[in-house]
């Protein structure tokens, strides 16, 4: 597991380095935002973990620009912790965020998710490599998705799995803390507002009328093609 972290906090790099060390993953850690960026397209990574405040540029600027060109996960830390700044994080394409101060528990928790998520993904069942709906195809295999057979290459993993589950769930309703469990995988660590950003990117990205994904009050979110509420 090759992890660039982009940190200027040497406390928080030590202590990552270390958990990092204790469960086996390579991890190289930049103090600078221009520098962290320009380092990220030296080398093909597993996982970036960005801080939001950084010099010469900003976690949220280097999110955007590698989202420009790489759909590699990126896990945000950020001190801000109002809704708007951690939206803001989750709309520029990070795959989720974590609020300083956390605990490293926390932290190697969603990173393990992440890797089960890639295991998966690299070893998808070998029934069907295809999984279709009325209007939506995806390859579980090399990862690609077409809408009315047309190719959409600009999701993210995350973006990915969220719609795969839901394809493969057609009409189902899932709680926020069902698609975290699911999608995510983890449920104690989560946050709702990261579910509620991916849904909303997705139905800007597929930008159908009327929309695929419908919010049932209350309870979550289904996914249903015939435009029923």
């Amino acid at each position: 597991m090759e992890i660039l972290v982009i940190e200027d906090n040497p406390s928080v790099s030590s202590m990552l380095e270390m958990f990092f060390t204790k469960e086996g993953y390579d991890g190289e850690f930049i103090q600078d935002g221009k520098a962290g960026y320009e380092r990220f397209s030296q080398k093909n990574w597993d996982l970036l973990i960005i801080d939001w405040m950084l010099p010469t540029m900003d976690g949220v600027t280097i999110c955007k620009k590698i989202r420009e060109e790489s759909s590699v996960p990126i896990i945000m830390l950020t001190a801000k912790d109002t809704d708007s700044d951690q939206v803001l994080g989750l709309e520029m394409g990070a795959d989720d965020y974590i609020t300083k101060p956390f605990s490293p528990i926390t932290l190697m928790a969603r990173i393990k998710a992440i890797i089960r998520r890639t295991k998966h993904n690299e070893n998808p069942p070998s029934i069907s490599s295809i999984v279709k709906s009325e209007r939506i195809q995806l390859s579980n295999t090399t990862r690609e998705v077409w809408l009315d057979e047309q190719p959409i290459t600009n999701l993210t993993p995350k973006e990915f799995d969220l719609l795969l589950h839901f394809v493969e769930h057609p009409r189902q309703v899932f709680s926020r803390e069902q698609l975290l469990d699911k999608v995510w995988g983890y449920t104690f660590y989560g946050d709702e507002r990261t579910v509620d950003v991916h849904i909303k990117r997705l139905r800007k990205k597929l930008d159908t009328r009327p929309s695929l994904f419908h919010t049932v009050w209350g309870v979550g979110y289904k996914f249903d093609e015939t435009g029923g509420a």
